[in-house]
């Protein structure tokens, strides 16, 4: 299930790149998540996704006050626009550009009490490599300096 998954997930391009479907749900049975209105997404916004016998012990212990989705199989958290710059997020998790999960049903399991939908990435990436028993690994640009 975990590899239908990945390839359902990783068959397509980011959000902008993608082909025909409605809003919320097109032909691959995928559906977005959404903010609620009230919580502006300014930077756009992907998810992170982790099973969801992980997902309780993700959300005790993440700071900050995003948006988490959750269905039977799945826990979702919103991310800003290109959160898997340079990073590659571990198996099990499962990054999904433009927020297309899956279409199980995921409904709002933690609305924010601040003004931002988001996550912090880096603290959830660090959990979940944590949880995984995976290094963090990321890359850095090069940067030169002159003496």
């Amino acid at each position: 299930m975990l590899r239908s998954m990945v390839t359902l997930l990783s068959t397509r391009g980011r959000q902008g790149e993608r082909g025909g479907g409605a809003h919320g749900e097109d032909a691959l049975g995928e559906v977005q998540l959404a903010p609620p209105p009230h919580l502006p997404a300014a930077l756009g916004y992907d998810a992170v996704g982790v099973p969801a016998r992980h997902g309780m012990r993700l959300l005790s212990r993440l700071p900050g006050d995003g948006c988490v989705f959750a269905d039977s199989d799945w826990w979702w958290w919103l991310v800003p626009s290109g959160s898997d710059a340079d990073l590659r997020w571990p198996l099990p998790a499962c990054y999904a550009p433009g927020g297309f999960v899956p279409d199980r049903r995921p409904r709002l399991l933690r609305r924010p009490g601040g003004t931002s939908p988001y996550t912090p990435p880096i603290p959830l990436y660090l959990m979940i490599c944590q949880l995984t028993g995976t290094a963090p690994a990321w890359t850095v640009p090069g940067v030169g300096s002159r003496l």
